[in-house]
């Protein structure tokens, strides 16, 4: 692709708004300079160029290649292919490099070559597990193209722990609630459930999680219907709900959406949770009703975030 279409490439994505609860997914595809084809959520994607002069400097995490100074503010750069099984097999410093922001920060992406963007419903985004592959434990989902070629949609979050390790959480104070307050979340991506585990635990709150947005809104309508059948309100079993904004097979705004047009869940809070920070997501958070919307990942932030709203 010549430069003159990358910059082309992405305008007008920030205020894609009108995706919120469509459940479809804008895919920005590119090669690492093997036969695999890779992608990533498009609104993660700031601009794309030729990779830059980068600074070597010393005692970088491993698949950091080094700094660049990008409009005033100093970023580092990785190398995708680094952290991907490649068996034996010698690759090029990335030509092309995605400037990409994620969980409020920012940072370069080397890779052998961007193709384009495609749209595709979330339903058609599935979770890795049907596919054999080394490097699954970096694959978020796949999806499929019109020729039959599948896209592996990597994930960000386990890459950039094992580049730069898990974030510490500090000492949360417990929440001032009941025992038996409840809390269901759902998140595609282990790191994310670890952490978020780690801060519910902390807050006191006991709670069950989903691995995508179709899996939570059938776990959530059981709950529902589990309550009816007992004569409780589903808010004596839950009293909020944590979605992420992309998971495989239904986004969090498609699941959002269907919790709060479901009146079982009227008086649930929904709290978005994502590693999208742009405001278009903000605003595509608001169009389905979401309650309030935390980036990923400030324990404090989330757990502070939480507190009132399971207090209240």
């Amino acid at each position: 692709m010549e430069l003159a279409e990358r910059k082309n490439l992405l305008e007008g994505v920030d205020a894609r708004t009108r995706l919120a609860g469509s459940n479809k997914m804008e895919i920005l595809l590119f090669s690492l300079g093997t036969r695999e084809i890779f992608g990533i959520n498009v609104f993660k994607v700031r601009e794309v160029g030729r990779t830059p002069h980068i600074t070597k400097t010393p005692n970088m995490p491993r698949g950091v290649e080094g700094l660049i100074s990008l409009r005033g503010n100093v970023i580092p750069v990785l190398s995708l292919i680094s952290f991907l099984e490649h068996k034996d097999q010698h690759h090029e410093h990335g030509k092309t490099m995605m400037v990409a922001e994620y969980s409020k920060r920012t940072l370069g992406f080397l890779v052998h070559e961007v193709d384009r963007i495609i749209r595709v419903d979330w339903e058609k985004v599935k979770a890795p597990e049907s596919v054999l592959s080394s490097n699954q434990g970096l694959i978020t989902a796949i999806t499929e193209l019109d020729d039959g070629k599948l896209v592996s949609i990597l994930d960000v979050e386990q890459i950039l722990a094992n580049a730069f390790g898990e974030a510490i959480i500090v000492d949360i104070p417990p929440a001032n609630i009941d025992e038996d307050v409840g809390i269901f979340f759902a998140d595609d991506s282990i790191v994310a459930r670890r952490k978020i585990t780690e801060v519910l635990d902390k807050l006191g709150v006991k709670h069950k999680h989903a691995t995508n947005g179709a899996e939570a809104w059938t776990r959530l309508q059981g709950i529902a219907s589990h309550a009816a059948q007992t004569g409780r309100g589903v808010r004596d079993e839950l009293r909020l709900i944590l979605v992420d904004a992309e998971m495989p097979e239904m986004d969090g705004y498609v699941l959002t959406k269907n919790i709060k047009s479901d009146q079982r869940f009227s008086g649930i809070p929904v709290v978005m949770h994502s590693s999208l920070s742009s405001e278009a997501n903000h605003a595509m958070g608001k169009v389905v009703g979401v309650d309030a919307y935390v980036a990923k990942f400030d324990a404090e932030i989330l757990a502070d975030t939480l507190r009132p709203l399971l207090e209240r």
